[in-house]
């Protein structure tokens, strides 16, 4: 690996360890342990190598996982009475469920039914708007995972200009925020954004996150900018990001690599706001 390379594997092993450490400590004090939920419906296989990472993440950070697979042909109540289920469930302090659903289940009627308190992706409605805020304790875990990533690679964030390339709910709305929160200067570019590279190339911070195979060029990055790469795209039977890696990493002063970057990260910010929502939930400070 070059040396310009932020870490995410390295960086999502260690706050594994921080959390699995923690658990064992609250452990001494309580037999109740941290449980977290995942519901997948369907076979999609992405999904499915995705809940098996998030079980294997949670072994390593002591949290009791119970997976919960259905048929593609469960139906929106179905799916709806579970999740209330799961509510009710005093063992369970987390809820996750795998997306995509299928067409015939409605995301964001099955995202507001999970409990504020339980929804530990971070995408109630509650806990955007506590964000929003400044007050959010679960949030979304991508966007939360770069942050992450950039303060303990020692990226200074204040002052910065960051350019965010995609407006989704789950990565580049919540990321804009959480950077402005840091006091840095915050532009969103998505599909109908004009001259996009002249924008690109003014940034300290450039995050990739639109799900388009190395969309972005060297010359749409300047030098010395910290790039973080959101995008996992298969291409020829291999995993690429959003940003050309080869090349732009010859100019990047920092870059993450696709994959061992944002994407580990994101499963060890689900860890910590499964931990955070057990705390919240047993009242421990």
């Amino acid at each position: 690996m070059k040396n310009n390379i932020l870490d995410g594997k390295a960086i999502s092993t260690v706050i594994k360890k921080e959390i699995a450490a923690e658990i064992k400590s609250l452990n001494t004090k309580s037999v109740i342990q941290p449980g977290l939920a995942v519901i997948q419906v369907g076979d999609n296989p992405a999904s499915s190598i995705y809940v098996r990472n998030k079980k294997k993440s949670c072994d390593e950070a002591g949290i009791k996982s119970f997976e919960h697979r259905l048929s593609d042909k469960t139906s929106e109540e179905e799916l709806l009475t579970l999740i209330k289920q799961l509510n009710d469930n005093e063992g369970i302090h987390g809820i996750l469920v795998q997306l995509p659903l299928p067409s015939h289940i409605r995301e964001h009627v099955v995202l507001e039914a999970i409990s504020p308190d339980k929804d530990v992706d971070g995408f109630h409605p509650y806990n955007v708007g506590k964000l929003m805020v400044g007050k959010g304790s679960l949030l979304p875990c991508t966007p939360a995972g770069i942050i992450e990533l950039l303060e303990r690679s020692e990226v200074k964030i204040e002052g910065k200009k960051a350019v965010i390339l995609g407006r989704s709910n789950i990565v580049g709305k919540p990321l804009a925020i959480m950077l402005l929160q840091k006091n840095a200067t915050v532009t969103i570019c998505h599909s109908k954004t004009k001259n996009l590279p002249d924008i690109t190339k003014r940034a300290d911070i450039l995050v990739a996150a639109i799900g388009s195979p190395e969309f972005v060029k060297e010359d749409m990055v300047k030098e010395g900018a910290v790039v973080i790469d959101v995008g996992i795209n298969r291409v020829e039977k291999k995993l690429v990001g959003d940003v050309d890696f080869e090349k732009v990493s010859q100019k990047a002063s920092q870059i993450t690599p696709v994959p061992g970057g944002i994407g580990p990260m994101t499963i060890a910010l689900l860890m910590k706001n499964g931990l955070s929502a057990f705390k919240n939930q047993m009242k421990i400070k």
